[in-house]
């Protein structure tokens, strides 16, 4: 090629992710590169690596069913969240299931406890952008079975889940107390980053998607953080991850 020419781009061909081993049809997706890399390496025989490109870890390995399984970080926020997706879809993923983080907007909730989405808020700009209502909502089949899931989890006395209406917003470091009140009064009970896109995103490719996330952050009255220890953090991943894995292959 010489210096100047271009290369024209298929219009589904992916940009941003350059798969180096095959991509599964069902995928999920923490934000973390490095959670992203821990579930391949708990979940996944000889998992390999499917994608560095931009620091976005990917890899596709054997679950335990025996079948395909590719996990794939989106980075943070919606913007990278959707392009992932996309991409992902235009790979040929057909399920996918975000296995994130969140805070706890409900007082009664506990760090480590697992919150199964089944619709969330949408303030972020994101969805909005995508042209998704302010309400979406994730695939039923798909949440029914990390419900079930996280519900067989509870009875072994593993792990404490809810489920219910989160939000996604564009800011981490959220210190607006009156949007955390109306977004409780909305009925959420968590809040994280990258949903609200993802389910957007779904909707306008006819896929299934849905959402399990560990409670890493609690509040207190006035606003202050409390988060989650590494060890904690770790086998709660652990235990998300194993419900979702279940979750793709029982929906």
């Amino acid at each position: 090629m010489k210096h100047g020419e271009t290369v024209r781009q298929a219009e589904n061909e992916p940009i941003h992710l350059r798969p180096t081993a095959a991509v599964a049809e069902r995928v999920l997706l923490p934000g973390d590169p490095g959670r992203a890399l821990l579930l391949a390496q708990y979940l996944c025989e000889r998992p390999l690596m499917f994608n560095h490109h931009r620091g976005l870890w990917g890899y596709t390995g054997t679950a335990a069913d025996g079948e395909p399984l590719t996990i794939q970080s989106t980075g943070m926020g919606g913007p990278s969240a959707a392009i992932v997706l996309h991409e992902l879809i235009a790979l040929g993923v057909t399920r996918a299931i975000r296995v994130g983080t969140c805070g706890a907007l409900d007082p009664t909730l506990r760090l480590g406890e697992l919150v199964v989405a089944r619709e969330t808020l949408g303030a972020d700009g994101t969805s909005m952008a995508l042209g998704a209502d302010r309400l979406t909502r994730a695939d039923e089949t798909l949440a029914d079975a990390l419900a079930t899931g996280s519900e067989r989890y509870r009875q072994t006395g593993e792990r404490a889940w809810r489920e219910g209406r989160i939000v996604s917003t564009d800011l981490f470091y959220e210190r607006d107390s009156e949007r955390n009140v109306a977004w409780r009064t909305d009925g959420a009970i968590a809040v994280e980053m990258e949903a609200a896109a993802l389910y957007a995103v779904g909707a306008a490719a006819g896929i299934q998607v849905a959402c399990i996330l560990l409670v890493t952050d609690t509040f207190d009255e006035q606003g202050e953080r409390t988060r989650i220890d590494d060890e904690a953090l770790t086998r709660g991943a652990e235990a998300m991850g194993s419900v979702a894995a279940a979750a793709l292959g029982a929906a």
